[in-house]
């Protein structure tokens, strides 16, 4: 691998489970820039079972478009000499589903959960977690890890020095089930074992000779502490090594790249937490598929991912569907359809999944499922991202009273300064604006809150490259990747239709304005990419943005292609029960962000 200062041409594509993408990055003049894409459809199943078929294709395409010679046959040309070759091939990939886990621990609410967010973190689908007092009787549990199959187990349990007789309970089982991995016959299935030190030695007699077992650091030495990235790491490197290794044409993949090939979702959590200890700020992003939806948030330097295996716009709409219930995706629209209408239109999408709207109900229909489907992700998202529990936390008197606060979620949207936004339905929606309404109204950010939408999800791409190319990761993310929509200010709280719940003042560039928020209201002011705003926010009684209660604040707002969203309608949101007051409301809100061109 070249030193970074030598890499000035870096090809990159990502293995998606349906598309390969490529993206060229050259740099130009003093700064890297994006300056080339191709794709094609992902080949790691018949009838070609090789994936390295579609990273040909794609960077072909590139090729044809940029007039830059990158292949030679079946072999990319390294180093860059003029107009031919490229200095560095990375790759991320979550082909063949990316990689599915199981995970267990002694106590499902304590080393269950340290597991599941050790797993997610290095970019895996968790199948299930196991643990003693999961309820289920022993039999189910080994015909459960029969049944699943998954890439790897990652076995956890008992702080350093504590009881090993969970853990050892758990190794039965799956020494019992004895699974076969997913993909590959001749290979043993990876176990990772990331739990007490003291049962190092009896997990290895009963799992050693069945098993490709690997150990490392306990998740949780002590109650207090949660050691995730040493089994993230370990994680990874048995992807690569053991799982990627089997898939088809992987091992050819992997000869060509100059860095580990890394896991989609790892590389985007990647990029997540450079930009959010670049910037110093807090971080939630989101990444909605055809068949999951991906949360990361940074908050303080603490990293949380959660997969929502079964949200997604086509292969998954189904179970948005089913979990959020038509009422609510129904309660987003303002027009009459037959509800068998828009529960055929669903099934469509999902037996169709390339499909996209080709009429402006149907993209209100798409959108207002999106809304759902991160909604739901989202709270999927809060419910992991928490603190540690079992913790004890008396000190003192007074801190018996906070016992209460130990396993509370990590996100505090009144904390939180930037939402990135990215996948199909967000990056290519007609209007921007749309963009930004549709994360508005999923995530209910709090106080003022920053929100941008990624241009063609290169983030994966951006996050391997960060590994060996900070620099160029960051330029190439501001310059090329990132569309800044714009800020939304939000008081939280909740008032009668009608009340105020601000008083404003704003200076646009020169121009002064100064108004009043009314419960139920959203206001839009164009504020162009690139500009910022000076503004006053004097929250009514009882309303918070972001100083207390009433209390008023005074700060800097960005601008973007979008611009300044002020949103009265209370925290948390509520939207009129009555259908024809509903529909009046969004309709005015729709008329006041300028969503669609028929309202």
């Amino acid at each position: 691998m070249a030193i970074p200062d030598q890499l000035r041409v870096i090809i990159a594509t990502d293995c998606g489970s349906t598309t390969t993408k490529a993206i060229l990055i050259e740099k130009v003049g003093d700064e890297y820039r994006q300056t080339f894409r191709g794709e094609s459809p992902t080949t790691v199943e018949a009838p070609f079972e090789d994936v390295t078929r579609g990273v040909l294709n794609a960077i072909q395409e590139v090729e044809e478009l940029s007039g830059r010679k990158i292949l030679d046959g079946e072999r990319i040309i390294t180093p860059a000499d003029g107009q031919t070759g490229v200095d560095a091939y990375i790759s991320t990939s979550s082909a063949g589903g990316g990689l599915q886990m199981m995970v267990a621990g002694a106590v499902k609410a304590m080393t269950g959960e340290s597991a599941q967010r050790a797993a997610l973190g290095a970019g895996a689908i968790v199948m299930d977690v196991l643990a003693t007092n999961d309820k289920r009787l022993p039999h189910e549990k080994i015909e459960r890890i029969r049944h699943l199959r998954p890439d790897m187990i990652l076995l956890s349990g008992g702080t350093d020095g504590g009881t090993i007789s969970h853990v050892e309970e758990l190794a039965q089982y799956i020494a019992a089930a004895d699974p076969k991995p997913r993909l590959g016959i001749g290979y043993r299935l990876p176990v990772l074992y990331a739990g007490n030190v003291d049962a190092r030695p009896r997990v290895s007699e009963m799992l050693g000779q069945k098993m490709e077992l690997v150990v490392t650091d306990n998740l949780r030495p002590t109650l207090e502490k949660e050691n995730l990235m040493p089994a993230r790491l370990e994680i990874q490197r048995l992807f690569l090594e053991h799982v990627m290794a089997q898939a088809p044409g992987y091992k050819k993949l992997m000869s060509w790249t100059s860095t580990p090939i890394m896991p989609t979702p790892a590389a985007v959590g990647k990029i997540m937490q450079t930009i959010a200890k670049l910037n110093n700020i807090n971080v939630v992003g989101v990444d909605i598929g055809g068949a999951t939806t991906d949360v990361f948030s940074v908050f303080g330097e603490v990293f949380n991912r959660t997969v929502s295996a079964n949200y997604g716009m086509s292969y998954s709409i189904s179970n948005v569907l089913a979990d959020a219930g038509l009422p609510n995706i129904m309660r987003w629209l303002t027009f009459d359809v037959d509800e068998r209408d828009v529960r055929d239109r669903i099934k469509n999408k999902m037996i169709r999944p390339t499909t996209i709207p080709q009429t402006l109900e149907e993209l209100k229909i798409e959108q207002a499922i999106s809304r759902e489907a991160l909604r739901l992700s989202f709270d999927q998202h809060k419910l992991l991202a928490v603190g540690l529990k079992g913790v004890q936390q008396e000190r003192s008197i007074a801190d018996a009273f906070e016992q209460g606060q130990t396993g509370q979620s990590l996100i505090k949207m009144m904390e939180l300064h930037m939402i990135v936004g990215s996948g199909g339905v967000l990056s290519h929606a007609p209007r921007r604006n749309q963009s930004m309404a549709m994360m508005i109204d999923a995530f209910c950010p709090e106080g003022i809150t920053f929100i941008s939408v990624d241009s063609i999800f290169m983030m994966p791409h951006l996050g391997v490259l960060s590994e060996v190319h900070p620099q160029a990761a960051t330029e190439v993310f501001e310059k090329d990747c990132m569309i800044y929509l714009g800020t939304c200010i939000a008081p939280r709280g909740t008032a009668k239709p009608g009340a105020k719940v601000m008083s404003y003042r704003l200076n646009l560039g020169g121009k002064q304005i100064e108004d009043t928020l009314l419960s139920g209201e959203m206001k839009f002011y164009p504020l162009g990419l690139g500009k910022t705003a000076e503004v006053v926010l004097s929250p009514s009684r009882g309303m918070d943005v972001g100083a207390g209660s009433g209390r008023e604040i005074q700060g800097t707002v960005r601008g973007g292609v979008v611009g300044l969203v002020l949103d009265g309608r209370g925290r948390p949101l509520a939207l009129p029960d009555n259908l024809a007051d509903r529909r009046a409301k969004i309709t005015e809100w729709n008329r006041a962000l300028q969503l669609y061109p028929d309202e």
